[in-house]
């Protein structure tokens, strides 16, 4: 905590982003996007899908070592590389002298899809193949992740599952959902329904790019439902359930929620949250068991949105308030690395 100075400090909102709902959709609509130039390696997982990594082409003023630590970045529902949110991320990582490399799911930033398969906020094997991958391309680096949103959740599920076999040395956790029955539930209550629904049009059209790889699958799978879906729980019930073999869409909530995976985890892990966040609410957080679990932290910001934390050192339009945190803690585990 005395080389975090960032969560020590009461993150305070801008007047005129007054609620959760307006400060999500300010970042969402107006948060400058830093230029950013990626190398992109499309690479097969063993079950013959592909996932998308970008790294960032430096300029050889900025170009870091080869032994330089290295930031695994996993972002939120549908969100990719190309998100403001993300770009910043990686900048803030490079100006500590961190390598930032984003994985980008199945179908998401363009990335291309080559089963019939998408992902899923319970499965982790994606992310097993990206870590080892990465640690054979920099083996004398620090691995270190990070994980927006759903990315969240399926970086907390993997930490758990690990244990302390992870080569990851520490990682953040930022607006997860935690526990996915809530949030479902939450989608459905007043305005929460825009987002429900802004989200359900994004995996539609990520859906209608490879719909015929879907086509004559044998089981449950209801490919018109899924082009269709008006929410994310409908195209969850269409295709995401009966991919990872889940009876229901409640036992796939239920089964997949990350405050499951919190008491497992063995490295340091720090969870920030906003108390109004619309999205990933904080009747989700597990307050219990992150307490209970000595490798974790939690930091609830009283405001923030989802994916906002507009009152950073660069409000408002520029980088989020949480990359400064991110880079803080991240460093901390290895002080040398520390500004």
């Amino acid at each position: 905590m005395s080389r975090c100075p960032t969560i020590k400090r009461t993150y305070k909102r801008l007047r005129y982003l007054f609620n959760g709902h307006v400060e999500t959709i300010f970042a969402a609509k107006l948060r400058d996007a830093p230029l950013v130039e990626y190398e992109r390696e499309c690479v097969q997982m063993e079950d013959g899908g592909t996932v998308a990594i970008d790294t960032e082409v430096a300029s050889p003023q900025q170009d870091l070592p080869a032994d330089a630590p290295v930031l695994i970045l996993l972002p939120g529902l549908t969100g990719g590389s190309h998100d403001a949110y993300v770009r910043h991320m990686v900048g803030a990582a490079r100006s500590y002298g961190i390598r930032a490399v984003v994985f980008n799911s199945r179908g998401t930033s363009d990335s291309p899809v080559t089963s019939p398969q998408f992902y899923s906020a319970s499965f982790t094997g994606d992310m097993r193949e990206v870590v080892r991958l990465v640690r054979q391309r920099y083996p004398d680096s620090l691995l270190l992740a990070a994980g927006w949103s759903l990315g969240a959740n399926i970086l907390v599920r993997y930490l758990g599952e690990e244990g302390d076999k992870t080569p990851i040395e520490a990682a953040v956790s930022m607006c997860n959902p935690f526990n996915l029955v809530v949030a479902d539930q939450n989608f459905h209550v007043g305005f929460n329904r825009i987002y429900d629904h802004n989200l359900a049009n994004s995996l539609r059209a990520i859906y209608a790019k490879h719909a015929h790889l879907f086509e004559g699958l044998e089981g449950e799978y209801q490919p018109q439902l899924a082009a269709r879906c008006r929410t994310i729980r409908e195209f969850d019930d269409a295709l995401t359930r009966c991919s990872f073999g889940w009876p229901s869409v409640d036992a796939y909530y239920a089964g997949s929620s990350s405050s499951l995976s919190i008491p497992h985890v063995k490295i340091p892990l720090l969870c920030i949250q906003a108390a109004d966040d619309p999205i990933a609410p904080a009747g989700c957080i597990p307050y219990d068991a992150i307490r209970k679990n000595s490798h974790c932290l939690l930091a609830v910001t009283p405001a923030g949105g989802h994916l906002g934390w507009c009152s950073g050192p660069e409000a408002p339009l520029g980088a989020p308030w949480t990359d400064q945190a991110v880079v803080e803690f991240l460093t901390s585990v290895q002080p040398e690395y520390a500004k």
